[in-house]
């Protein structure tokens, strides 16, 4: 087994066929029969179909420990790259939808500035789709809605963000500016799903006022959720930041004041130590966080405000 076979299989995994992945590793098709048929061989297992087209069962499972392979080497590479000043090489990081409109650009810009040989894949997501491809080291780190509990990953908190009623105009609650929490007991209303991070926020606020949280509709992202109470589909609970400061509309922000702020932070593996590049992205990220955040609407940055420990 060696790094072209299993670059070769990913490539499939990637673009669907032999030619289409010849195509992508800028070589032949037949040298990609070749490295697959070899890799099957020693493995003593088929790994692509090749009637039906795409990975069989035992290959799709070659090509997650695969991706943790080519990613390790890669930031072996980097860091081997960037022992002395210049930081080079690749990093890749998640990113929830809402937080991402705001703080990447400015990100991007900045650690291009001050780091122009670090190129960084950034992958948006849900915490709940996002946290496994850390852990797997798909992903170098990633920013992301607390709670998230594992011993294997390290969380630095960022910022804090208030949660607010969202509801467009014609909802029975929209002519409020101000609403207890106890009001919304069996309210339908447009939740995250089950298990959700900011579901798991709300649902442990609406225990401790003994209430019951009613879901008209469950959507796993919180910019869609903003989207549906934007057009009048139902009320919404969710963050701040996912109503733009320059949006203008027929919707209304309603104050909840028993709901908790959320905390978003930037999670990493423990192990091993974090990539030379990961390390110039987050130091990037923190700086650009603190200079933007003061910019949004509902974000508070100051340690008192947010109501976690960091780790390390």
């Amino acid at each position: 087994m060696d790094v072209r076979q299993l670059s070769t299989l990913v490539a499939i995994a990637d673009h669907g066929t032999f030619s289409a992945a010849a195509r992508a590793l800028y070589t032949v098709q037949s040298n990609v029969s070749s490295h697959i048929a070899r890799l099957e061989k020693e493995l003593g297992v088929t790994l692509v179909d090749r009637t039906q087209g795409g990975l069989t069962d035992d290959g799709a499972r070659v090509v997650e420990r695969a991706r943790r392979i080519l990613n390790e080497i890669d930031d072996i590479t980097a860091d081997m790259s960037s022992r002395h000043e210049d930081v080079s090489g690749q990093t890749r990081l998640g990113v929830i939808g809402t937080t991402a409109r705001w703080l990447i650009p400015p990100f991007l810009a900045r650690l291009g500035d001050e780091h122009p040989n670090v190129r960084v894949i950034v992958q948006e997501g849900a915490t709940s789709s996002i946290v496994p491809n850390v852990l797997s080291g798909q992903l170098n780190g990633a920013i992301v809605h607390l709670p998230v509990d594992d011993p294997e990953l390290t969380i630095e908190p960022l910022f804090a963000e208030d949660l607010l009623l969202l509801a467009a105009d014609g909802h029975p609650l929209a002519d409020r500016d101000e609403i207890p929490l106890a009001d919304l007991h069996e309210v339908p209303l447009l939740l995250p799903p089950p298990g959700a991070a900011l579901r798991r926020v709300l649902e442990r606020a609406a225990a401790s006022t003994g209430i019951t949280l009613r879901a008209q509709a469950e959507v796993d992202g919180v910019r869609l959720l903003a989207s549906l109470a934007f057009d009048g589909f139902g009320a919404a609970i969710v963050p701040a930041t996912a109503v733009p400061t320059w949006l203008q509309g027929s919707f209304h922000r309603i104050t909840v004041p028993e709901l908790p702020r959320r905390v978003v932070a930037f999670a990493r593996r423990r192990r091993p130590t974090p990539t030379a590049p990961t390390t110039a992205a987050l130091e990037t990220l923190r700086t650009v966080t603190r200079d933007e955040g003061e910019r949004q609407h509902g974000v508070h940055l100051d340690a008192a405000a947010i109501p976690v420990t960091r780790s390390s």
